[in-house]
């Protein structure tokens, strides 16, 4: 690589560079997912309480149907500004190479639940069926909300070697 440390990243140093962070913290799109993301891993816990109840007791289908389209259609809201997201910090809506596998992993999130929208409205796989698919969205999602949480907590835990951190509540200048 050529180039100074804030202008290129290495795979085990940072994930951001300097340039990627300030644009990171200036787009309003990181508030949006901060907002979203909580939003939606309480919507899958409710749909999933809903979904193992459907299956462990057969009551409930109605609700557990219309939780997981509910779901799915939060997955598709974050997944679309999550994208715009990434363009505004890395210039590319999707597969930028510090999110390259939780992308990756996303693909698979969105087929599964786009899946189980097909089932729900062609009556493909039969209510139980359904009920099995979402299931297994939702463990891919687990998995990808956990790549995204351990993105996280490598940003928050990460700091530039040419940026030091200035004392709390000391302003750095420009």
């Amino acid at each position: 690589m050529t180039g100074t440390p804030d202008t290129h990243r290495t795979a085990s140093r940072s994930l951001y560079t300097a340039e990627e962070r300030r644009r990171r913290d200036a787009s309003p799109w990181t508030l949006v997912q901060g907002i979203l993301a909580p939003v939606q891993f309480f919507v899958f816990l409710v749909s999933l309480w809903l979904v193992v109840r459907f299956l462990m007791t057969g009551e409930g289908e109605t609700a557990a149907t219309i939780s997981v389209v509910v779901k799915t259609f939060v997955l598709y809201t974050i997944m679309i500004t999550g994208s715009i997201w990434e363009k505004d910090v890395f210039g590319r809506y999707l597969f930028a190479p510090a999110f390259f596998w939780e992308d990756v992993v996303s693909m698979l999130v969105l087929a599964l639940h786009t899946a189980y929208l097909y089932a729900v409205f062609t009556g493909w796989l039969g209510v139980e069926g359904q009920m099995w698919l979402a299931l297994a969205a939702y463990a891919t999602y687990v998995v990808n909300a956990a790549q995204f949480v351990w993105k996280l907590r490598m940003a928050r835990l990460q700091v530039a070697p040419s940026s030091p951190v200035p004392p709390s509540g000391a302003e750095v200048a420009s």
